[in-house]
């Protein structure tokens, strides 16, 4: 049926949810973004002077806020004793500061942050806090219900319009969460294959087959897993990045309807998919290629397109998924897409239909968010300068700002972490079930606002604790998690 069968086979199940009444529409409630500030007694008077998308020319000294921390002495010490937590040894409220000072004269351990996601460092940019600030003093937390019902404002628009320019995808939609949105998008697809089944359940020609890489995202994997409970898909794992053995799959498969997921830039293994191959297997195969995008968007490109975009490739990717907790530095998910995927996601998609939608001042500094990762370039070119300067200090080669140092033992990595630790440094053992036994690694995430000398500080304490000439980077034999 050609390169055009998954919009044929979409708009079909969109003209089956008309004709059941389950088509859903999204209606912004407008909330003007000019107005007096409600809340006069917070802050009322700087909330009229704010500049707006006010971005910078380098580093700051507000930058060190994304990833510089601090934990209690109390919290040091439960872990470097590996004594478990439930969090309880948290700095005490105010109450408590007012009842028992003396339980409150805490010390506290400074932390290099080298466990986040936060890329760019825009946690902490003034750009991004203002237009939270702005939009809460206007407007609060929003109207609060999930988007379908009052949820989804102009300021939620706003986001999706600037994600899809940037995606260069028609349409986007605006998640609670990176999580929902690959949950969302995965029931979906497997509904294209109930919506046009002729009986109650799809026959195994009338189901989606969907090809999963093996290192895939949770995320995806839950969603494939619920539209497999659902009976709507037949999942075929393919080895981590082998574009033989998943040709070979998709030769195999007699199934019409095909789907390629894949992470661009694995969140445990720092490397990409081959995206090149991918978009000719696209070509030899016509399947829908769909791309979770959460680590490459904003670092990848030079526009922060993304991983597509990096590899040239963006008229490939018929949809990408990203999120806006990790480079964006807020929270919250998105799916790029079409019209008509934006339509029939936001009418089958449970996990965005049941949830609430974020508040109003997340959706306002995710859009700042947006603008400043666009015009400051400088800190794209920031974060793949310590991506080299990493390579060079250690002489790991590492691809990625994502260096997964695989040590093999848990023990050995619980050691590792705890010595990093004592030298000022936030970074934590990655262990089962998160990656397979005898492959615990440490996994180090660098930053735009990393220095050359937080870097060599690292290298240093890094050195004492594991042979860089023996640990392993990345994981060469595919695990398959679903």
């Amino acid at each position: 049926m050609g390169m055009n069968s998954w919009d044929y086979w979409v708009e079909q199940a969109l003209s089956r949810l008309e004709l059941l009444k389950l088509r859903r529409s999204l209606r912004p409630i407008y909330l003007s973004s000019n107005e007096e500030p409600k809340y006069t007694g917070i802050a009322s008077e700087n909330a009229s002077n704010f500049d707006d998308f006010e971005v910078f020319d380098g580093l700051r000294q507000w930058d060190r806020a994304s990833v510089e921390v601090e934990i209690s002495e109390t919290t040091f010490q439960r872990w470097v004793r590996d004594i478990p937590s439930s969090g309880d040894d948290a700095v005490c409220s105010d109450r408590e500061a007012d009842n028992d000072a003396v339980a409150c004269s805490q010390k506290f351990k400074k932390l290099v942050l080298f466990s986040g996601n936060d890329y760019l460092g825009l946690s902490s940019h003034p750009t991004v806090v203002k237009a939270a600030v702005k939009a809460a003093l206007g407007h609060g937390m929003g109207p609060r219900g999930s988007a379908l019902i009052c949820g989804y404002t102009n300021y939620h628009r706003l986001v999706e319009s600037c994600l899809a320019e940037l995606k260069k995808k028609e349409d986007c939609l605006l998640c609670p969460t990176g999580f929902s949105a690959n949950m969302a998008l995965m029931t979906a697809v497997g509904n294209v294959g109930s919506l046009l089944a002729a009986g109650e359940k799809p026959l195994k020609d009338e189901q989606v087959a969907i090809f999963s890489d093996a290192l895939n995202h949770a995320s995806i994997i839950d969603g494939i897993r619920l539209a497999e409970r659902q009976q709507t898909v037949e999942v075929f794992v393919y080895r981590h990045c082998d574009m033989s053995h998943l040709d070979a799959l998709l030769s195999s498969c007699m199934m019409k309807k095909k789907v390629v997921v894949t992470d661009s830039l694995f969140s445990m293994d720092g490397d990409f998919a081959p995206m090149v191959e991918l978009a000719e297997l696209r070509k030899k195969h016509g399947f829908l290629l769909v791309i979770d995008d959460a680590h490459g968007t904003f670092v990848c490109g030079k526009n922060g397109g993304g991983v597509a975009e990096e590899f040239n490739c963006e008229s490939d990717v018929d949809i990408c998924l990203g999120t806006l907790s990790k480079a964006a530095g807020c929270h919250g998910g998105f799916i790029a897409c079409s019209k008509r995927w934006k339509q029939l996601i936001q009418s089958r998609g449970r996990s965005f239909i049941f949830s609430t939608a974020i508040p109003v001042p997340i959706a306002a500094a995710a859009h700042a968010a947006v603008i400043v990762a666009k015009k400051e370039t400088w800190r794209r070119r920031a974060i793949w300068n310590r991506v080299q300067d990493f390579r060079a200090l250690t002489g790991i080669p590492i691809a990625s700002p994502i260096i997964s140092v695989i040590v093999g033992s848990e023990e050995n990595a619980l050691q590792a972490s705890r010595y990093l630790l004592k030298s000022g440094f936030h970074i934590t053992a990655i262990r089962p079930p998160t990656v397979p036994p005898n492959s615990c690694r440490l996994r180090v995430t660098l930053s735009a606002v990393h220095t050359l000398e937080d870097l060599k500080k690292l290298a240093t304490a890094l050195s004492k604790c594991i042979n860089f000439q023996d640990i392993g980077i990345q994981n060469a034999n595919g695990y398959a998690r679903l």
